[in-house]
């Protein structure tokens, strides 16, 4: 049963799907996320906070979801920590307040976390040196797929710009629903060291495991901030 319609900035539309008890969002005819395989996007924030320890005290979310990676970071993360989420859909946030309420459960009213309505990028631009993990889950993998001004987030120079966007030792996780042995190298040309997990979306093993890269700046060196090209 469709439940909404949302308008996507720039164009495009998201539809958000009950099936009983369960909810997907779909861009066009493909599934972004649905409530019934969370484990990777509980991963995503899981995995970043278990490497991160203590250090963990100013996190990055890029796209808010269904809030299965904001829910891991609030459980995982100390009382102290800051929660910057990023989400440039604004029907996303009225479903989190509305029908999808149920599985926030208070992540939006939790003072840690701070909601931007901004696109990931211009936060990761405007902050060098801020954030000590960075994690991106605003496609369905590496590429711009819900705007086609996302592939700025994966491209050389917008790698350079998250490198240089975090502290050292900090983390950019990102999440995709496929693996990308490009992606992989254009993470360890920006200077990353680069770990890939796969993770099994439903914790059933039917459905192809998703992939998570962790990718850690291991030095205290800034990478320039380069000027983007589109």
């Amino acid at each position: 049963m469709l439940v909404d319609i949302g308008e996507i900035p720039g164009g495009g539309e998201l539809q958000l799907v009950r099936h009983g008890d369960d909810y997907e969002i779909l861009l066009d005819d493909e599934q972004l996320m649905g409530s019934w395989a969370s484990c990777s996007e509980t991963a995503l924030a899981t995995l970043v906070c278990a490497r991160l320890g203590k250090r963990a005290r100013h996190i990055l979310i890029g796209g808010l979801g269904m809030g299965f990676t904001l829910a891991a970071a609030r459980s995982a993360l100390p009382d102290t920590s800051k929660i910057v989420v990023a989400e440039l859909v604004p029907s996303i946030v009225d479903w989190a307040r509305g029908p999808l309420a149920h599985l926030f459960l208070g992540s939006l009213t939790d003072p840690r976390v701070s909601l931007k309505m901004r696109d990931v990028h211009d936060l990761i631009v405007d902050g060098p040196d801020s954030f000590d993990a960075i994690l991106l889950d605003v496609d369905n993998g590496p590429e711009g797929l819900v705007t086609v001004a996302n592939e700025r987030l994966y491209c050389n120079w917008g790698l350079r710009a998250a490198y240089a966007a975090l502290r050292p030792g900090g983390i950019l996780a990102v999440w995709s629903a496929y693996p990308d042995d490009s992606f992989t190298e254009r993470l360890r040309s920006a200077k990353f060291e680069v770990d890939e997990v796969s993770v099994d979306p439903d914790g059933r093993g039917k459905d192809p495991a998703h992939t998570i890269w962790l990718a850690t700046r291991s030095s205290n060196h800034l990478i320039a901030r380069v000027a983007p090209s589109v």
